[in-house]
């Protein structure tokens, strides 16, 4: 292995330059796409969907907490599951798998998501007691619930791992955006997360539809135990006038 070049103060900041301009033009283009995303149909949810929870059992609408958005993550923590990545035996239930593990450790703290109306879940098909003794031996604490029927492979996680995200209004639920593979390998802090959802991250230089809900940045952000005392999401008040289903 060659190592690279030695070069002198102005050389080094003079390479470093013409690289941010390219850094630059990839934060726009993820900006583009975000957008985009704000911009993506909504599919009506019809199906009644059914998890278990620590406290028993919920619906697809009781995970929201009564937030106006949910994003739930399909972690690979199934029993009875062969089909992990090669190389390994499949599933042990004091585990779950690799990836989706390294996911979990990637969550932050999930106040500033909240904040924004959003709430942000794992789902798996293992049951409650092996999920809770997971928890307990990451240190993990994002809510966790247990798949009882289709709903993973209703949306498009079959045996695996995909992020879903979807909104409300009222009670009627609609699925705004999925990733799957390496598409939510980057997932785990505030914008990441945001960035998939319908409303974005609901501040005032996002490119979004009109009278999408929108606040200043900076002027929500707090510390995670401080939230309390800040203004609530504009989401939180946003109903939008639905067009007829097809």
């Amino acid at each position: 292995m060659t190592a690279p070049r030695i070069v002198t103060a102005q050389e080094w900041q003079d390479e470093w330059e013409r690289l941010l301009v390219k850094e630059k033009e990839l934060t726009r283009a993820q900006d583009a796409l975000a957008a985009q995303r704000r911009r993506m149909p909504w599919l009506p949810v019809e199906k009644q969907y059914t998890f278990e929870g620590p406290e028993g059992r919920m619906t697809l609408l009781d995970l929201f907490e009564g937030r106006r958005q949910l994003i739930v993550y399909r972690a690979f923590f199934d029993p009875g599951v062969h089909g992990a990545p090669e190389g390994t035996a499949g599933v042990d239930l004091g585990k779950a798998c690799f990836g989706c593990s390294m996911m979990a450790d990637h969550i932050g703290n999930l106040a500033h998501v909240n904040a924004r109306s959003t709430t942000f879940v794992f789902a798996s098909r293992a049951p409650q007691p092996d999920i809770a003794r997971l928890k307990k031996r990451m240190d993990w604490t994002m809510p966790w619930y247990t798949i009882t029927d289709t709903f993973d492979t209703d949306f498009g996680v079959d045996e695996w791992h995909g992020t879903n995200a979807f909104i409300r209004v009222d009670s009627q639920i609609f699925r705004t955006y999925f990733l799957t593979t390496r598409g939510d390998s980057a997932l785990g802090n505030t914008w990441t997360l945001l960035d998939i959802t319908a409303l974005g991250r609901q501040e005032t230089w996002e490119d979004s539809p009109p009278d999408y809900p929108q606040s200043p940045p900076y002027a929500w952000w707090h510390r995670h135990d401080e939230y309390p005392d800040s203004p609530p999401s504009p989401a939180d008040t946003w109903n939008p006038p639905l067009p007829p289903s097809p």
